[in-house]
């Protein structure tokens, strides 16, 4: 496989043989990457900028919609060079089985089709013309609705495609994008926006993508300093080390690793048992459960047609058939390490009676661990999730407590009338999306994602009063 290309500029913007640098961190693919001076970084900056001013803001929110829809509908198209080069790049960059990349671009680029982009932009403006020019607001007022000049965007790399609906956000309220994928997710955002300059030149001239590793060589530094908004995808150190680089003035939203979770209530214990355990599995298996909707832990209420433990057993089965259909990536070796240190631990409790560990061996990675008396915590990922037995799901709700600032998603399921309930307990805990099991893998783009309406929080508004009092 030759390296992949991790950039995309726009043409007014040529690389010289000496800004790119070559990496080869095994077993990653090799890729070059862009090395930047300060003044030409800043050289890009202005001029995504000028092109925002000059030609991004005039132009109708409907013509990005279809310029966008167009490259997503060439990502669908199993005929396209663009998916066929998507796919024959994206599953060795990001550490994915073949099958797992294929599901991941399907269900990520049908999000970047037209009607869901429609049906984003209304749930956050009920008349999305309020991002091409003045609407009649409340009180008299006009308003007008304007995303900042340049957004400087800092993916985690956990997920693929996440980088580019971040990309896509940031086009659709007319502002311009600088765009530093994490690792695991080069290969999308560069295809995407390849396909951008194919589609629809004039509105890519305002795309520029970049993966600098890691924070070298003051390049991520430089770029926050010079946003007018930084849009973060991290972890807590990730976050913490741009904030202390931002300047007063600029604004930044943040969207931080979080901790999936699934209550099982025993109303979904009866027929539908071994339905309900083969959908937490898929939740489990997506992403092989690096994404911030993933579950960790699953509690399960007693008093059901089917016991925790057999449930535990039936979720076992469903993530070993899995394995056969949606095969698990690559570990390296110090995922597998904790892994063998997780399972080893597993079995000395199955040893003295107080729990029990199923998994796919030396030859996949899923492992159910059954825990009786356990408490919610955040697993090694790569498919090992814990299945807590609990006499009410009250209990459920007490032990998620301690991790309120990591709480975002919950899948549940058989709760009957106690739905409601559950919800607003939830709710007071800083819970920011209640789905079920099935849906839980894919939030709908107009989901308020982090407790935000995702393009809401990318805007500035403008009002006009009335003249008169």
């Amino acid at each position: 496989m030759n390296p992949l290309r991790a950039w995309r500029f726009p043409p007014e913007f040529p690389l010289a043989d000496g800004d790119i640098v070559s990496l080869h961190d095994p077993p990653a693919p090799p890729l070059e990457h862009p090395v930047l001076a300060e003044d030409r970084l800043r050289d890009l900056m202005a001029m995504l900028r000028t092109a925002r001013d000059e030609l991004l803001v005039d132009l109708p929110v409907e013509r990005v919609v279809r310029a966008v829809d167009r490259v997503a509908c060439r990502l669908l198209d199993p005929g396209d060079e663009l998916r066929k080069r998507a796919l024959e790049e994206l599953g060795p960059h990001a550490g994915l089985s073949d099958p797992m990349a294929e599901t991941i671009l399907d269900r990520m680029a049908f999000d970047w089709t037209r009607e869901r982009l429609l049906g984003l932009l209304t749930s956050e403006f009920p008349d999305p013309q309020v991002l091409d020019g003045f609407r009649p607001g409340t009180r008299g007022c006009m308003v007008r609705a304007l995303g900042f000049p340049l957004t400087f965007h800092l993916g985690s790399g956990t997920v693929p495609g996440v980088s580019v609906t971040s990309l896509v956000r940031a086009l659709l309220v007319k502002s311009a994008v600088l765009l530093k994928p994490g690792r695991g997710d080069v290969t999308l955002p560069v295809v995407f926006a390849s396909g951008l300059h194919e589609e629809d030149p004039d509105l890519a001239r305002s795309v520029a993508v970049a993966y600098w590793p890691g924070r070298e060589g003051g390049q991520v530094e430089s770029a926050v300093r010079k946003a007018d908004l930084v849009v973060v995808y991290g972890g807590d150190d990730t976050v913490r080390w741009v904030r202390e680089r931002l300047p007063p003035a600029t604004s930044l939203r943040v969207y931080r690793h979080r901790l999936g979770v699934g209550l099982v209530g025993r109303g979904g214990l009866g027929g539908d048992a071994p339905s309900t355990a083969r959908e937490a599995a898929r939740a489990v298996a997506l992403f092989d459960q690096r994404g911030c909707v993933s579950p960790h832990v699953l509690f399960v209420e007693e008093g059901g047609a089917t016991d925790p433990g057999g449930w535990a057993g039936l979720l076992a089965g469903a993530l070993q058939e899995l394995e056969e259909t949606l095969p698990s990536g690559h570990l390296t070796e110090d995922e597998g390490a904790l892994l063998q240190q997780l399972r080893g631990l597993g079995e000395l409790e199955e040893g003295t009676g107080r729990g029990a560990v199923y998994h796919g061996g030396p030859r996949a990675p899923w492992t159910v661990l059954f825990t009786p008396g356990g408490r919610l915590e955040p697993s090694c990922l790569n498919r090992t999730v814990r299945v807590i037995p609990v006499g009410d799901l009250a209990e459920a709700l007490a032990d998620m407590e301690a991790w309120r600032p990591y709480l975002q998603t919950v899948g549940v399921v058989g709760l009957g009338g106690r739905k409601e309930e559950v919800a607003e307990a939830l709710t007071r805990l800083g819970v920011s999306r209640i789905t079920s099991l099935k849906a839980l893998p894919w939030p709908p783009p107009w989901w308020h994602h982090d407790g935000e309406g995702p393009l809401r929080a990318l805007v500035r508004w403008t009002d006009v009063e009335p003249a008169g009092p």
